[in-house]
């Protein structure tokens, strides 16, 4: 199967996965990040906060949330009014992406929620949805014009976005109980309606704390947290940093930082994350297991490897995606 007639497109010949990127760029800039940091001990007070014990205040269950992406093939799409090889032309990206739900209780771990998408990312007006033997790379528009590989990558950053927060609602939506814990593997951006919901951060690009609270960060102890405290960059969310256990070498290694909604109350905030802390701890990797442990969770690092091999065989793809180019 080819592509509709009216798209003349070309993919380019290299090995598009050095080109891919699994950093969130809204978490790139902090430039004037406000802080506050009276949320639950004014500044003077603070002090790494020991776990307190879960009792029957645990969640039955809590409910994981990650999406995986990767990039197909990088392609050019020639103006509408001039041949294959003629004029200009608009870059494109054929992209695979999939986000997951699983749900962990004692004793058991169950994928509850999944779902693939594959799109043709371009800025081309004219761009039409791509059929391959393989599948179809389903058109998406963008609008910016600035820099052609970073616009890209963002819109399918984005994309994923939106499936792991439709994959989550869907989950949500099939539980029968009020009592359980959405830990969503990132940025909570986008995501911040769900109910009990958290956002679970492995690394850390930016210093949005003073110095000598930077520091207490690098002197936590297993189990450990720093109080709560208000976070606001481009939007605004409750934070706090977590050491997970089995975490060694580098003063901050083992440490993620978490962060919840601002439109909760401030108690609900400091009681999600008191109680979040053993919950999240209790599912950090080994490094003997996981190159990225403890932070990559074991039930993320499953449901991550379960989503790619969703997205399917990429020579595969590739090829195909080549023959429907060849076609057009």
């Amino acid at each position: 199967m080819s592509a509709p007639t009216g798209m003349r497109w070309r993919v380019e010949s290299w090995d598009p996965s050095y080109g891919a990127s699994s950093e969130d760029p809204a978490e790139l800039s902090r430039s004037t990040a406000q802080l506050d940091l009276d949320v639950e001990l004014p500044p003077s007070s603070w002090r790494p906060i020991g776990p307190q014990p879960a009792g029957n205040d645990s969640w039955p269950a809590v409910l994981f949330v990650d999406g995986v992406r990767r990039i197909d093939a990088m392609a050019w799409i020639s103006d509408e009014d001039q041949g294959q090889d003629g004029g200009t032309a608009s870059m494109a990206l054929c992209a695979s992406y999939a986000a997951g739900v699983v749900r962990c209780q004692p004793g058991a771990a169950q994928m509850v929620a999944a779902e693939v998408r594959r799109g043709l990312f371009s800025t081309a007006g004219h761009a039409t949805d791509v059929l391959t033997s393989a599948g179809r790379y389903q058109r998406v528009q963008l609008t910016g014009r600035g820099e052609p590989v970073a616009d890209l990558s963002l819109a399918v950053q984005r994309a994923l976005g939106d499936v792991e927060a439709s994959v989550a609602a869907a989950a949500r939506s099939g539980e029968q109980t009020d009592r359980d814990l959405l830990v969503v593997d990132g940025p909570l951006r986008g995501r911040q309606h769900l109910p009990r919901v958290l956002g679970f951060i492995k690394t850390h690009r930016s210093e949005y704390l003073p110095p000598a609270l930077h520091r207490m960060v690098g002197g936590l102890a297993a189990g450990q947290r720093t109080p709560v405290f208000g976070l606001g960059t481009s939007w605004q969310r409750y934070s706090w940093y977590l050491k997970l256990p089995g975490g060694e070498g580098a003063p901050w290694a083992g440490v993620a930082r978490v962060e919840c909604p601002a439109d909760l109350p401030v108690v609900q905030a400091i009681e999600l994350a008191e109680r979040s802390a053993p919950e999240l701890c209790r599912y950090a990797s080994t490094e003997y297991k996981d190159a990225r442990a403890p932070q990559n969770l074991y039930p993320i690092a499953g449901l991550e490897r379960e989503l790619r091999r969703r997205l399917g065989d990429q020579a595969l793809l590739y090829r195909a995606i080549r023959r429907a180019s060849d076609k057009s």
